[in-house]
């Protein structure tokens, strides 16, 4: 759970509670909290869907499809196709978006305040899980393991579902 702000970043001056957002009581700055945003990619191969299992909270130990956060000034695809290489070792090449998801908490974990899926395909690479994954693989259908969010859960019965 994240902290509530107490300070302006500006002057460091209290802040008090304004109508929607905190309001510094030295400076009048209105103190707006930036949403974290997420992207993954949806990657299936011969009707078998990318996915790794995840070595941090939240959903630690569950599956979900190679994500991460966006940086500051990044561009949200390249940062979907950043995060599936350190992920999985996969050069992917970023298309449309899959969907749109709003934030949930699981586990008293807050992750993403939005996480954008978009689909993807390998280009390169060689598949290896690595930094906070644990395992990475390729599954179809009927063999998936415990996934670990509602937005994974989606995008799954999207794209390996007759017609999806």
């Amino acid at each position: 759970m994240s902290m509530p702000m107490e300070y302006c970043s500006a002057c460091g001056g209290r802040l008090e509670p304004g109508d929607r957002h905190p309001v510094c009581s030295a400076c009048g700055r209105t103190a707006h909290r930036d949403p974290k945003v997420g992207v993954g990619v949806v990657v299936v191969q011969q009707g078998r869907l990318l996915l790794v299992r995840r070595g941090v909270q939240p959903g630690k130990g569950l599956w979900a499809l190679p994500a991460g956060y966006v940086d500051a000034g990044e561009d949200p695809r390249e940062a979907a196709a950043r995060e599936a290489y350190e992920e999985t070792g996969l050069r992917v090449a970023v298309g449309r978006v899959v969907d749109v998801y709003p934030s949930t908490v699981t586990g008293g974990h807050r992750g993403a305040s939005f996480f954008l899926a978009f689909e993807a395909e390998v280009v390169g690479g060689e598949l290896a899980a690595a930094d906070d994954a644990l395992d990475a693989g390729f599954f179809g259908a009927e063999e998936l393991p415990d996934l670990a969010f509602e937005s994974t859960r989606d995008a799954v019965s999207r794209v390996l579902s007759p017609g999806g």
